[in-house]
């Protein structure tokens, strides 16, 4: 298996909070399809035990490019308002946007015949979160993209704010706000790359059911940025604001 040393070195990262050195297997990965089987026995590894993970994040940069999506392991997701205390993070990018929640089960044949512009009826609410990007490659953002990839899109951690009824709404009129430490706040209005978070549910549980089966009712999956990355430092409060949703609060 072409993947084992990519796997050897996230799960030695991951247990000895020292990020691995990407380029000498820069090459170790040709195709999505074997980051996505690093992902796979990364998390069974994290986790110990078989099952669909019941948070994930997906996204890209626009409707016109393909999509990534990853697991997420359990205990770097919390409820706000969070406190990171001592977990090991290497860097600290700050990234607000919208989790969706299932409402029903989608197996593979449901996911495979689903339409970006039909798929309200399986969601049934949505949350503010906070995710962290963080990497365990020494080069962070500048390592193969597969191997980005591999490592769970770089996820560091999620923070997910109350859980209020999905409702489509008009999201280029969505007003979001988000205040890292002592930086001036940001705000925007429907700078959401692919237009509608909800838009990128059927590519996502195709993926997930391609690797699990079926994906069950109460899973989550947060949708990508609307302010890009905001480089945080450790100690500083993140505060993010969805006007008519609600916010998530942590303190790094």
């Amino acid at each position: 298996m072409t993947q084992l040393p990519v796997i050897d070195a996230l799960l030695q990262a991951r247990r000895s909070a020292t990020p691995a050195d990407a380029l000498p297997l820069a090459a170790s990965l040709s195709e999505p399809d074997q980051a996505y089987a690093v992902q796979l026995a990364v998390m069974a590894q994290l986790t110990g035990q078989p099952g669909v993970p019941r948070h994930w994040k997906s996204g890209g940069p626009s409707r016109d490019l393909p999509l990534t999506h990853a697991p997420l392991p359990p205990d770097g997701v919390w409820t706000s308002p969070a406190t990171a205390g001592d977990w090991p993070f290497h860097q600290r990018g700050i990234e607000i946007e919208i989790a969706l929640r299932l409402g029903v089960a989608v197996d593979a044949a449901q996911a495979a015949s689903l339409q970006p512009d039909a798929v309200d009826h399986l969601i049934d609410a949505m949350a503010v979160s906070i995710e962290v990007v963080d990497s365990r490659w020494q080069q962070a953002s500048t390592a193969a993209p597969l191997l980005r990839l591999a490592d769970f899109q770089s996820h560091g951690a999620l923070v997910l704010g109350d859980w209020v009824p999905y409702v489509r709404r008009d999201w280029a009129a969505q007003t979001c706000r988000v205040t890292v430490g002592t930086q001036p706040p940001l705000q925007r209005q429907g700078s959401h790359s692919l237009g509608d978070p909800a838009w990128l549910l059927p590519q996502w549980l195709q993926r997930a059911c391609a690797l699990y089966g079926e994906v069950p009712a109460g899973t989550v999956v947060t949708t990508g940025t609307w302010v890009g990355i905001v480089p945080a430092q450790r100690g500083d409060a993140v505060v993010a604001v969805f006007d008519g949703i609600g916010e998530a609060r942590v303190r790094l």
